[in-house]
C-alpha cells in the first residue's frame, strides 16, 4: 500500500480507498456519507469538545489542546468500505489548526465538523486566549507563537506528517514557525493553509475595531492602546454594556455578506471574553511584523492561501502578496466574504483544504 493511501487511508479506510482509487474522491466521499456540507450547521458552537491535553510551553504556559482522533468504523464508512487497516501501524496524517487574535479554536467549527472522527486534527487555544494560561508581556509575540506551536508539535504529534492550517495570528504563527524552524517544512510538515492573514505590513489599527465599538477602534492608535491597557478592566466592562453595538462592529467587521445571527453571537461570544489587556499585549506584534522573508520555506510543501475578498482586517492584498512570495501555492479569493472566512465560506474553505490534504498525502507519496 503506498504512503499515500497510508496518510488519508487510514483515516477514511483503506478498503475504501482502494474503490475510491484518488485522495481527491475520498475527500468527497467523506463528505457524502455524514452530510458534512451541512454538519456544522446542526451542532450547537462551542460544543464541539474532546478530551483536553495540557501542552507546557517553553516558558512554562499551559497552551489547552484538544485532538480529534480517527473513528475506524465511520472512517471506513466513509469510504464505503468496511475492511481492515492496511496501514501497519504507520503514522496519520495529522492536521493542527491555529486560531486568531482574540479568538479561540471554537473558530474551527464548521472545520471541525467536517473532519470530526474521519481525520486526526488538532485543535488549540493560542497563548491567554481561550482556555489557555496568560502569557507574560513579554511573551506575548508572533515569536513565542511560532514556539508554542514548535512545542505542540513536539509533543502531541511526534511523529508522521502534519498539515498546519492558520487563521489570521494563526497563519502568522505557521510564518513565525517557518522562520524559526525552516527545516520543518518539506520534512514533517506536509503541507499550509494560510487564511485571513498575512506576513506583515498590516495596518495595526485595523485589528482593533472588531474588539471595540468603531467610534473608538477607528481612530486608536499604539499609543491610545497601551494607555487604555492601564485602564482594561474598565475598557472590559465598557464593552460588556455596549454589547449591542459590539455585535454590530462584528457583523461589519469580521463577515463581508450577510450571514446568520449565530455566526455574529459566535464571534462576539469569543472576541468579549478575550480580556482587553490580552488583546493590548499582543497589539504590538502586529504592528512590527515583517517576515515576508520566511514564507519561502512554504514553498517546499503545498500551500493554499484563502480571503475573502471584502476582508477589512488583512485585506485581500496581503493573500496575494503572499501568493507571489510562496511559489507553487494556490489562491482562493472568496467573493463577498469578510475576514471570518473560515464561516462565512466555510463549504469553500473546507474544500480547498480537501485539495489541500490530496496534495500534502502526494508529496509524501513520493517520498
Amino acid at each position: 500500500m503506498s504512503m499515500r493511501r497510508r496518510i488519508l487511508g487510514l483515516a477514511a479506510g483503506a478498503a475504501g480507498l482502494a474503490a475510491a482509487g484518488t485522495a481527491v474522491e475520498v475527500a468527497r466521499r467523506r463528505r457524502r456519507i455524514v452530510a458534512r456540507r451541512g454538519a456544522g450547521d446542526r451542532v450547537a458552537f462551542g460544543s464541539l469538545r474532546s478530551r483536553p491535553v495540557t501542552v507546557v510551553a517553553d516558558d512554562g504556559v499551559p497552551l489547552h489542546v484538544e485532538v480529534d482522533e480517527v473513528d475506524a468504523a465511520e472512517a471506513a464508512e466513509a469510504a464505503d468500505g468496511s475492511g481492515s487497516d492496511e496501514g501497519g501501524g504507520h503514522p496519520l496524517l495529522t492536521v493542527v489548526f491555529c486560531h486568531g487574535y482574540a479568538l479561540n479554536l471554537d473558530c474551527w467549527h464548521f472545520q471541525r465538523a467536517a473532519y470530526r472522527g474521519l481525520v486526526r486534527a488538532v485543535y488549540y487555544d493560542q497563548r491567554s486566549h481561550g482556555r489557555s494560561g496568560r502569557s507574560t508581556l513579554g511573551h506575548a509575540t508572533i515569536d513565542q507563537l511560532g514556539r508554542d506551536l514548535k512545542r505542540i508539535l513536539d509533543e502531541v504529534v511526534p511523529e508522521g506528517p502534519v498539515v498546519l492550517v492558520g487563521h489570521s495570528m494563526g497563519g502568522m504563527s505557521i510564518v513565525a514557525l517557518a522562520e524559526e524552524f525552516p527545516g520543518l517544512f518539506g520534512d514533517r510538515v506536509a503541507g499550509a493553509a494560510l487564511i485571513s492573514t498575512t506576513a506583515g505590513g498590516l495596518d495595526p489599527s485595523r485589528v482593533l475595531l472588531p474588539v471595540l465599538p468603531m467610534a473608538v477602534g477607528s481612530a486608536l492608535t499604539h499609543r491610545a492602546v497601551a494607555i487604555l491597557a492601564r485602564g482594561h478592566r474598565s475598557v472590559d466592562r465598557l464593552r460588556r454594556l455596549g454589547r449591542g453595538v459590539a455585535m454590530v462592529a462584528t457583523d461589519v467587521w469580521a463577515f463581508g455578506d450577510a450571514v446568520p445571527a449565530s455566526y455574529v453571537d459566535c464571534v462576539d461570544q469569543m472576541l468579549s471574553h478575550t480580556p482587553f489587556e490580552v488583546v493590548a499585549e499582543f497589539f504590538p506584534s502586529f504592528r512590527t511584523l515583517d517576515k515576508f522573508h520566511a514564507v519561502a520555506a512554504l514553498a517546499h510543501v503545498p500551500t493554499a492561501i484563502i480571503c475573502g475578498t471584502a476582508d477589512r482586517l488583512t485585506s485581500v492584498g496581503h493573500s496575494r502578496k503572499l501568493h507571489a512570495h510562496i511559489p507553487g501555492s494556490t489562491l482562493l479569493e472568496c467573493e463577498k466574504a469578510g475576514h471570518m472566512v473560515i464561516l462565512e465560506r466555510h463549504d469553500q474553505v473546507n474544500a480547498e483544504l480537501d485539495q489541500l490534504l490530496a496534495a500534502a498525502a502526494e508529496v509524501v507519496d513520493r517520498k
